[in-house]
């Protein structure tokens, strides 16, 4: 098992304003692009050879990974002039695989925070004969997930999309996002056009009697689609909560990144990141935050569950919680922003425009 296809052509729009400058793939998570923790954890799994389908912003990736010989790989880039949907990807990818036939091709969704066993999901394809394996993972509430029921010995038995009765949620696993194909199947994915894996190729391979396993692993596992999701990703692996061998430091409470400057009564914690060039002031204090390259906390802001662009600036005792602030723009002194809020690359919240509490 030598090969990967890392599927990174995503929009990011749900991450929105991070991903107007840069792709999803590509936004610091504990340090470092989050696509170094995914081509860590499969070069630490064995694999050697990846195909990078990429599509929006697709020339920063290759400036930044070149061929993968700085993390023990060999990498290639493929770019999609047009978006063709997960499995239109994948097949777009497939011209650069050097696997035989029934050779295992993994897939990897480019958004995926996991602590999947790559190797144990390996043997289960090889040992069941599938024509293509599953990680799935179990969920408290499935129900914004699609299901994915399997027999007593993990065979796939169906495809549910989200279910919208209590009676209609019969499993809790989920398809996490991992896959691994027989590279003959993948080259039986329509080309040319948009074509989606979870919906078109995996619920049509079910029905014409193709063999698809499944194997739970429900160790961390969290999808990066939300900016909530991503800051709350990106402190797990600095506290150690979520694997990898790129976190570029030791895990615990804080990150602080080399030419980051922190006041010595700042206070950091819950697994915060303080980026190459920012600065956190006197009597800050940053929790479960993620401080991006040259940005400023001003003296006693305070920054909760946030992440906080290249650049941007937050004012003097400003007050943020759960929201995201994006490369480039200046939050005044004294304004207070409560979840949900997002405020996009270089607009400036004068200070003391934006509360919650009354002003005394």
């Amino acid at each position: 098992m030598t090969e990967a296809i890392l599927l990174v052509g995503g929009k990011g729009t749900r991450l929105r304003p991070l991903t107007v400058h840069t792709p999803k793939p590509m936004v610091p998570a504990a340090g470092v692009p989050f696509l170094t923790h995914q081509l860590a954890r499969a070069r630490a799994a064995g694999v050697e050879h990846i195909v990078l389908a990429t599509s929006y912003l697709a020339e920063v990736f290759e400036p930044h990974f070149g061929d993968g010989s700085a993390l023990g790989l060999r990498i290639e880039y493929v770019t999609e002039e047009e978006p063709l949907g997960t499995g239109g990807a994948i097949r777009n990818a497939a011209s650069r695989l050097h696997s035989g036939p029934d050779e295992p091709v993994l897939v990897f969704n480019g958004d995926i925070l996991t602590g999947l066993d790559i190797r144990a999901l390996v043997r289960t394809h090889e040992t069941s004969g599938a024509d293509v394996s599953l990680h799935l993972t179990q969920v408290t509430d499935p129900r914004a997930y699609g299901l994915v029921p399997t027999d007593g010995t993990g065979r796939v038995l169906a495809f549910l999309e989200k279910p919208q009765t209590p009676e209609e949620i019969v499993t809790d696993q989920i398809n996490a996002g991992a896959y691994a194909f027989r590279r003959s199947v993948i080259d039986t994915i329509p080309s040319g056009r948009v074509v989606s894996v979870e919906r078109e190729t995996f619920p049509g391979l079910l029905a014409a009697g193709a063999h698809l396993q499944g194997m739970v692993d429900s160790t961390y596992w969290l999808d990066l689609g939300t900016p909530a999701a991503f800051v709350r990703g990106s402190a797990d692996l600095v506290l150690g909560k979520a694997p990898s061998p790129a976190v570029p430091g030791r895990c615990g409470d804080r990150l602080v990144l080399p030419t980051a400057r922190v006041a010595p009564d700042a206070k950091l914690a819950g697994g915060t990141v303080v980026g190459e060039g920012a600065f956190v002031a006197e009597g800050a204090r940053v929790f479960g935050s993620t401080i991006l390259p040259g940005a400023v906390i001003e003296p006693g802001a305070v920054v909760t569950d946030s992440l906080i662009g290249t650049r941007a600036r937050v004012g003097e005792r400003a007050v943020l919680t759960g929201t995201v602030i994006g490369d480039g723009a200046v939050v005044g002194a004294h304004n207070e922003l409560r979840e949900g809020v997002r405020v996009w690359c270089d607009a400036t919240i004068p200070a003391g425009a934006v509360r919650f509490s009354s002003d005394r």
